[in-house]
């Protein structure tokens, strides 16, 4: 597969060129941006998937939401619908897409909106909801919308700087495009990366001038509708685990430290399972012979599958900050709202 990612290397130095003059042209102004009052947080990355733009959304949501009447929009990624559409309690993971209705489910006292257009989806929700501030889901490079603060997200073990540019990397644009970020974060880091450490990656990111701090993906409780499992209660199960992400093995290793017994069925990335996929599944865990035993997945694919599985839990995952940079951050986003 690598050596087939190699030979493509042409196109990538086509795709580059691309890429590189269509940000040229925002830049000079040929091509039009459109800003607001309200401020615009603009969470995205430069490659293609896994960074942990929906933990660090929820991050955002829960520092913002008890101060600021806080807007979220997304594009609504393999949703059926078209055009702009402003979250209820009608709507499915169909509908609107698997994350943005995780936020409307998850967080009932903020406004949640999908639109691929991003300038007229914002449009909509300042004339309709007059939001305090914007949360811009994975729009890093939607260059038509202005956003007025950047957070610009790359993996711990594959920095955007050891990547190269589609198809024979992962990029979606040149690594350049880090300059337009207002912060960078280093995600999915071990907690118990050390300050040498933490200095060496930001030796790698020292040329784009740009503050640095560094997260880790934290898991919670395990969930259902009707109740709850601790981490340490669920080694007594026999576990089978659906995943429809982009990167699965962040989970993989935390139930591997935790000698939890599972089976893992692995699924592309926002994943709409089939009615006979369900019945392959139902099979699979009937076949499971423990009296213990549940059907564990990732909060995202829960919004997908809790109508359709029995004995369906899933586990909660939150992004925090290592050491003391919370506070740092924190204040930086407060103060840029303000």
């Amino acid at each position: 597969m690598k050596f087939l990612r190699f030979l493509l290397f042409p196109f990538a130095i086509i795709y580059d060129a691309i890429t590189t003059i269509r940000n040229l042209f925002f830049d000079v102004g040929f091509f039009k941006q459109t800003s607001f009052k309200t401020p615009i947080i603009v969470v995205g990355n430069l490659s293609v998937g896994g960074t942990g733009k929906t933990p660090q959304i929820e991050y955002l949501i829960r520092l913002l939401k008890g101060a600021f009447k806080v807007s979220v929009l997304s594009r609504g990624y393999k949703r059926k619908t078209n055009g702009y559409v402003l979250l209820n309690d009608n709507h499915t993971a169909l509908d609107v897409g698997d994350e943005p209705l995780q936020y409307y489910k998850k967080f009932k006292d903020i406004d949640v909106a999908v639109d691929a257009n991003r300038v007229e989806g914002a449009q909509n929700l300042v004339q309709q909801k007059s939001p305090e501030v914007i949360l811009l889901d994975d729009a890093y490079q939607h260059r038509k919308i202005k956003g007025s603060f950047y957070i610009l997200l790359t993996k711990f073990n594959d920095l955007f700087t050891d990547d190269f540019l589609l198809p024979t990397g992962n990029l979606r644009e040149s690594r350049s495009g880090a300059k337009r970020a207002d912060v960078i974060i280093v995600t999915k880091c071990p907690k118990n990366l050390n300050f040498s450490e933490q200095e060496s990656i930001k030796k790698k990111l020292n040329k784009y001038h740009k503050e640095v701090f560094f997260t880790t993906i934290s898991y919670g409780e395990i969930k259902s509708k009707q109740s709850l499992i601790s981490v340490d209660d669920l080694k007594e199960y026999q576990v089978l685990l659906i995943t429809g992400i982009a990167n699965p093995n962040p989970l993989l290793h935390y139930l591997d430290d935790n000698k939890i017994n599972y089976i893992h069925l692995k699924y592309a990335d926002h994943h709409h399972f089939s009615s006979e996929e369900i019945r392959e599944i139902n099979i699979k865990f009937d076949a499971l012979t423990s009296n213990k035993k549940i059907i564990l997945t990732t909060e995202k694919d829960y919004i997908r599958l809790s109508e359709e599985l029995k004995n369906l839990y899933y586990i909660e995952i939150e992004t925090r900050f290592l050491g003391n940079q919370k506070e740092g951050f924190n204040q930086k986003i407060i103060d840029h709202i303000q």
